[in-house]
């Protein structure tokens, strides 16, 4: 392979990257990538402007990157960038890559600062960047913020370790240099998937910042602690330079002269700096796609073969066969169940631009809603102190003591709990609507494979079987008023196609295409995913 063939191994890697991020399904090959980890204000956004040359990465206070931000850089006479999701638009002004970079991560995330496995895919085209793939990973976090959960810091870690752990990922280990080695977060999570230190490269930011007499020469020098890669120093911009709009090139020649005339980095200068580090990877990246090539190309050829022999089972389909069409009705319930779940769990090849849809909007119903009915509940503290105090005394009788009482602890939660069964029970309400209203967006691509094998017959159906839904008796007024089920009669509705795949229920329909055995057998299967959002 020439020189011109291994400058195009990463642009073929990204196509690969792109092909099984578009299709919505997780890939099950470990393609060869880069994945930065760092603490939070490690400097991991600043070191990936400087690549690029651009502000473009969302910034502030706390966590900020809550999803993978997978970042293909591909050198180019033009610059613009685009983004998987959106495709074909073409951003021209940085300003607005940041801008849509935060509004698809709050699709996803909602805007309570929670993180979300799910990558965002952009593409960077500039005359001023190498060929490099990146995955920006979130950075690594002790406390949580604001309504964050309590487990937020093994959340992250247990993204970031989803990426190391991979031996076909090279670690971008990011650490400032005014904070011990021996403390980083980076290196220690690195040590743990790469234990002799093959697949980490260390990157110390913030030489600039330390304290006066202190330097990092044997950090860099690789004394320390050594790395096979070695490490590279760099210098970001301030938060001053930042705030000034200060340009990038400018920051790139002042990092440049820090090198140059800082005595202890004078002898190693044209071993450390950003583009240096550019340099670096995008060599380290070739040679490391270049040594796993040989295993990826085996597992596709592995699982081309598996497909192949899948397809030849298919040539000689014939669509009246009855066992056919048994598969055929099988794989359309799990191509159900993959939608359903893709459209709850945020991942899928189509992402609506528009709208909230899906898990979004129960997302919504449980970070906004949800407390705003909490918040509405009435609370009176002299009440409620009055309460305790009669609770205690009834309790007590004719006797006094000096403890209190665990009935009347009990007694005064129960009356509590009592007031939150409204608002729970309007969560719910409002869970199982979005939860049909899914279920219906998925049951049209279904429901256009089911008339490709079997045309649904429009004659001789009585009124009842055109729903193809057993109605329980007595609740079909929320059917007749909004077209589709209630809360009660979707439980119903569940137990009747629970009893009727026995064949036992008086309400199922026993119509020529309603028959108990197809449909019950259906929902049967529907049960566990509603069950599993639950």
């Amino acid at each position: 392979m020439g020189n011109r063939g291994m400058e195009e191994l990463i642009p073929l890697v990204n196509k690969l990257q792109d092909a099984f991020s578009s299709i919505g399904q997780s890939c099950h090959l470990d393609l060869p990538q880069i994945a930065v980890v760092g603490g939070q204000s490690a400097g991991k956004s600043s070191v990936l402007e400087n690549f690029v040359g651009r502000d473009f990465l969302p910034r502030g206070s706390g966590i900020v990157t809550r999803r993978p931000l997978i970042l293909q850089l591909i050198f180019s006479k033009t610059e613009y960038a685009e983004f998987l999701h959106c495709k074909s638009k073409k951003f021209t002004d940085f300003d607005e890559v940041r801008q849509e970079i935060e509004a698809e991560t709050d699709r996803v995330t909602g805007t309570n600062k929670g993180i979300s496995p799910v990558p965002i895919n952009l593409r960077v085209y500039s005359p001023h960047v190498l060929n490099l793939t990146l995955i920006d990973l979130p950075g690594i976090t002790k406390v949580p913020v604001g309504d964050q959960p309590q487990d937020i810091e093994y959340q992250i870690k247990d993204m970031i370790m989803q990426f190391i752990s991979r031996e076909s990922s090279l670690i971008l280990a990011v650490t400032p240099a005014n904070m011990d080695l021996a403390n980083s977060d980076a290196l220690k999570m690195a040590k743990e998937v790469d234990p002799q230190g093959l697949r980490t490269i260390g990157v110390i930011t913030k030489l600039d910042l330390m304290d006066e007499g202190t330097d990092a020469r044997d950090v860099l020098e690789n004394k320390l602690l050594p790395l096979r890669r070695g490490y590279i120093g760099v210098v970001n911009r301030s938060q001053k330079d930042i705030d000034g709009k200060k340009d990038i090139r400018a920051a790139l020649a002042a990092e440049r002269k820090f090198f140059l005339s800082h005595p202890a980095y004078r002898h190693m200068a044209d071993r450390m700096g950003t583009p240096h580090l550019q340099k670096v990877l995008n060599q380290q990246l070739t040679n490391h796609i270049r040594e796993t090539l040989p295993s990826l190309r085996s597992k596709l050829q592995s699982q081309l073969l598996s497909l192949e022999k899948e397809v030849e089972e298919y040539k000689n389909f014939r669509p009246d066969d009855p066992t056919r069409k048994t598969k055929a009705l099988l794989q359309m319930v799990q191509q159900f169940g993959v939608d359903f779940e893709k459209r709850i769990e945020g991942s899928g090849d189509q992402v609506d631009t528009l709208e909230l849809s899906g898990g979004a909007r129960i997302n919504r119903i449980f970070h906004e809603r949800f407390p705003f009915e909490l918040v509405k509940m009435e609370f009176d503290e002299k009440d409620l102190r009055r309460e305790i105090s009669y609770a205690i005394k009834n309790i007590h009788g004719v006797r006094t003591g000096l403890f209190t009482p665990d009935l009347a602890f009990e007694a005064i939660v129960k009356k509590q709990v009592v007031k939150l069964k409204e608002p729970c029970l309007k969560c719910v309400d409002l869970v199982i609507q979005e939860l049909i209203n899914t279920v219906r967006q998925c049951t049209s691509k279904v429901l256009n494979w089911l008339e490709a094998i079997q045309p649904l017959p429009t004659s001789g159906m009585g009124k009842r079987s055109a729903s193809c839904v057993c109605h329980p008796p007595g609740d079909s007024a929320a059917l007749a008023q909004t077209g589709s089920p209630g809360p009660r009669e979707t439980r119903l509705g569940l137990r009747c196609a629970a009893a009727g795949r026995k064949g036992r229920h008086q309400g199922f329909v026993p119509d020529a295409w309603c028959e108990p055995g197809r449909w019950a057998g259906c929902l049967w299967i529907l049960v566990p995913l509603l069950a599993r959002v639950f």
